[in-house]
Order: C-alpha cells, then structure tokens, then sequence
C-alpha cells in the first residue's frame, strides 16, 4: 500500500471540484494516472502500478467520478474539459512533462489529451483500449448479450421491449429525467452490467461495487452520458491524430477475453502506431488488476525506469 503525500481538492469552474493527490517520491519522475469509466473514479490501489522510490505519482476523480463533486453530474462535462483540467493540474503541480497512464476510458483520455499537449508528454502506458467509436458503443449496449446474455437480461429488464431498438436514449430518458429514484436504479443497472463483465472469471464482489450508489452514479450516468455524445470527439478521432503522438514511446496491453472493450480497437491503434509496444494477455478480461495485466502494466512502468523505453 502506497499512501499520498499531499493531497487537496481543485476548483475548476462554478459546478465541479476535483479531488487529486501525489504519493511516491516528490521529486520523482512524473507520470499521470488516468481513471476509467468515465466515472469510475480512483481506487487505492492504482497507485501501486508504480514504482513510488522513483515516480511522482499524480491521481485525480475526474468530473462527476470518485471523490470529486458533484457525483455523476453531467454539466459542464467533455473530454475537453477533461484535458484542460489535466493541464490546470500539471502546471498548480509544476510539472514540465509526464508519463501517462490509462485503461479503458482511461486510455480514450490519455490518446486525447497526448493529441492536444504531446509536447507535455514522456510516454503512454495504455491498457483495455477504447476508442469511443460507434461500433465500440454499440457494441458494450447490444452485442455483450451473446456472451453475456443473462446479465444482459438483467441489465434491460426494466425498459419497456418497445424501447431496447434504442437503448442508449432509453437508459438516457431515465438517467436524466428528473426523477431521482428512477436515475439511482438506471444507474444501479448499468453499474451492475458493466461490473459483471469485467473478468475473465467471475468476480461477483465487483458486480457488487459497481453496482453501489457511490460507483453507479458515476458510472451510469458519465457513462451514458459520454457515449450520447460520442465522447465530444470526431469520427475515429483518435486513430486519425496518431501521427500527433508516434513519435513517443507507448505500450498497448489488451486482454484477450475483453468484453468491455473488445480486442479490435488495440489492434486497430497498434496498426495505426506500429512503433508502440504490443502485448495480448492470453488469459484476461477487461480489468485492470486480472493477474496478466496488472504484471504487464507494471513490468511497462518498470521498463520506462530503466530504460526510458515502453
């Protein structure tokens, strides 16, 4: 267990504060940890990828996630204000460059804001790629029931059979139609769906915690919210700016197994970024900490110590 030391909330417009902190070594080298979701938020033990006589590891909520408030609230909340709240947090700190860190909507954060500041950027670790393209969404809406088709069935069992030919808007009329209890229980099940699928195995205390008020409502909500939009990004946005970032070293690691964010989009940026590293775990789902993808990203962070290199 890495404790921070320093931590403190940031004021970033008239709705949102965001909660951040550093563990590590303060005079370390610098690399950013990006959370997934969007509206996962932070877990202690993401600051253990990391090797904390060496890093300066910097970790924050973004809007509407973990201990950043408000919790699940969607207004004033883009990608592009994400990216400028990383750089309003990389200059409080006083930090030049860092390495940068994401799985899943971690990874879509970390190829956007390396496109829009790759001059602050040493380097990419990136895990369980998603792009946010619409084959992606639909894919995580309408196509997990053919391997997952019981929590499928849980997942939509309370919109109507009229309304699952759209069930983005669906869960979307529910998430942001006023009513509280209507939105806690959208949220609840979407929360449950996504926890449910992380794993190669089962991992029923996840499902559990993705399905609790604290990780629902900003899973559910930021989640649905993000895709309604296609992530404020342009078509395959990510893959067409690559040229902005290829020059900087990178690690793609993707589960064989993923679910959630099927193998297709790794190989479709590694085709796109041949110079990153590319590493398949055999015997892994989605998540972060299945056992081949947390030995994976750590032995990346491991390799950027010694050599420089992804």
């Amino acid at each position: 267990p890495i404790h921070p030391y320093r931590n403190g909330r940031l004021a970033v417009d008239e709705i949102h504060t965001l909660y951040w902190e550093e563990c590590g070594n303060p005079l370390g080298v610098p690399v950013l940890f990006l959370h997934g979701g969007p509206g996962s938020g932070l877990s202690v033990k993401h600051r253990q990828f990391f090797d904390p006589a060496y890093y300066r590891i910097v970790l924050f909520d973004q809007r509407g996630a973990g201990q950043s408030t408000p919790l699940g609230e969607v207004r004033n909340n883009t990608t592009q204000l994400l990216i400028n709240d990383i750089e309003r947090i990389r200059n409080m700190l006083e930090i030049d460059q860092w390495l940068v860190f994401g799985g899943s909507w971690g990874s879509t954060l970390a190829l956007a804001y390396g496109q829009a500041h790759p001059e602050r950027c040493t380097g990419f670790v990136l895990r369980g790629i998603f792009l946010c393209t619409k084959p992606e969404i639909e894919w995580f809406l309408n196509r997990i029931q053919w391997l997952f088709p019981e929590v499928y069935a849980q997942f939509v069992a309370d919109i109507p059979e009229a309304e699952r030919t759209d069930l983005l808007r669906a869960f979307g009329r529910r998430l942001f139609g006023g009513d509280p209890t209507e939105s806690l229980k959208a949220a609840r099940a979407w929360g449950r769906y996504e926890g449910r699928c992380l794993h190669l195995l089962p991992r029923p205390e996840v499902a559990d915690q993705f399905g609790s008020d604290a990780v629902a409502l900003g899973v559910g909500r930021l989640e649905a919210h993000y895709f309604l939009h296609d992530a404020f990004l342009d078509d395959d946005q990510l893959i067409n700016n690559i040229d902005r970032i290829a020059h900087l070293p990178a690690t793609i690691i993707q589960g064989r197994y993923d679910v959630v964010c099927p193998a297709l989009s790794a190989w479709r940026l590694h085709q796109a970024w041949p110079q990153a590293s590319y590493f398949m775990i055999e015997d892994a789902g989605h998540a972060a900490f299945e056992p081949g993808i947390c030995q994976a990203l750590v032995a990346a962070t491991e390799r950027f110590r010694l050599t420089g290199r992804l």
